[in-house]
């Protein structure tokens, strides 16, 4: 090796080591940067009503189709009200739904959010705004939104959502803290602070952050509730003869008002506000040309308890027992008599009590975007 060979391999390992631990100061500064600013806490809403085990497993629904027979499945549909009472409390309870509806219409709610207040240094135009805020629409699988402050003539203020041809004297940053698929965690958290304060620096605004633990805490609570609500029903239809051909099939399910989407799945969907109601598969392969059973699924959480979506599901599947020649049966292929399925009612019934009792009622805007 000669003297020139030995100096430039100095020199690589000196430039190696000195890019290292720039990066190693760069990664102490971040850190330090994000905790100083997870500083301040916040009015967290949902800790407010309840202590809900955070280490609890989440569980499949009870209520995840009729997997039991009617001699093995006790009448029960998840926790009871009083069972809940360490987890989000049912104290929450209104007299009627308008008290939801207000708040359910903003893109920001503070039961199911977590808030990220965002001073403006002065007020600010709508056009020059959207531009940043449109670039921050999810942080993980967790949707992000925005309101604005507005002043009227009056001098009255209000939250609005962000939309063009109007000023806002004060930012809110919304992020969902719960899903079906999991909580709000550090990293998306962490994610969505940094997002922020790109954004914050572009528009004028400083944003006021939460604790990071009291979020993610509130997170595991809100995304225990789903669990524990996360409950669907299914009920089968059997042929009681030969297979039906699908062509045939697909005929009798449009006359009875399905709609055939490009995933193959069958929708019946509300004539009012064309919401989901429940969903019909033939259980057999795209390309297969007969079908032997049918199965009915009913999101629960989903469907408000006016559309009586169980309801309206088991008349469905007995007008088509009609048509088809099929008996209704249950995943462990029992038959289903009325009493049977009035016991399922009343359990629906209660479930929907319990859902309103946590102001998250059953198909309001709330659990739409809980169980999405």
């Amino acid at each position: 090796m000669t003297d020139l060979q030995a100096s430039l391999i100095g020199i690589g390992v000196a430039i190696v080591v000195g890019v290292i631990a720039y990066n190693k100061w760069q990664e102490y500064r971040a850190k330090k940067h994000v905790e100083r600013a997870f500083s301040d806490p916040v009015d967290d809403v949902l800790m407010k009503t309840g202590t809900a085990e955070t280490g609890a497993q989440r569980q499949e629904p009870v209520l995840d189709g009729f997997a039991a027979t009617r001699d093995k499945m006790e009448p029960s549909l998840g926790e009871s009200a009083s069972q809940q009472e360490e987890g989000i409390s049912a104290e929450k309870s209104v007299s009627d739904d308008a008290g939801f509806s207000e708040k359910d219409e903003l893109p920001v709610d503070e039961l199911i959010d977590c808030e990220i207040l965002m001073s403006l240094e002065e007020p600010a135009r709508s056009e020059k705004l959207l531009t940043q805020l449109q670039t921050l629409r999810y942080t993980g699988n967790k949707p992000v939104h925005f309101v604005g402050l507005v002043e009227d003539e009056q001098g009255q203020t209000s939250w609005q959502a962000v939309v063009p041809g109007k000023t806002y004297t004060q930012l809110k940053a919304g992020v969902q803290l719960a899903n079906r698929t999991s909580a709000l965690n550090e990293i998306e958290f962490s994610e969505l602070l940094m997002r922020l304060r790109q954004i914050a620096d572009v528009i004028g605004a400083e944003p006021e952050i939460p604790e990071m633990s009291d979020v993610t805490e509130k997170a595991k609570q809100l995304f225990q509730f789903v669990a524990d609500h996360d409950a669907k029903l299914g009920i089968s239809i059997r042929s009681n003869g030969a297979p039906w051909q699908v062509a045939t099939l697909n005929a009798a399910l449009e006359k009875q008002g399905f709609e055939l989407r490009p995933d193959g799945l069958f929708v019946m969907k509300d004539r009012q506000n064309g919401q989901t109601l429940f969903t019909l598969s033939t259980n057999e392969l795209p390309a297969s040309e007969i079908a032997t059973r049918l199965t009915l699924l009913l999101d629960v959480p989903c469907v408000a308890p006016e559309k009586d979506g169980f309801g309206q599901m088991i008349q469905c599947a007995k007008a088509l027992c009609v048509r088809l020649d099929g008996s209704l049966i249950d995943d462990g292929n029992q038959l289903l008599n009325d009493s049977f399925l009035e016991e399922i009612s009343g359990q629906v019934k209660d479930f929907y009590s319990e859902m309103h009792a946590c102001t998250i009622p059953a198909g309001s805007t709330r659990a739409m975007r809980l169980f999405n």
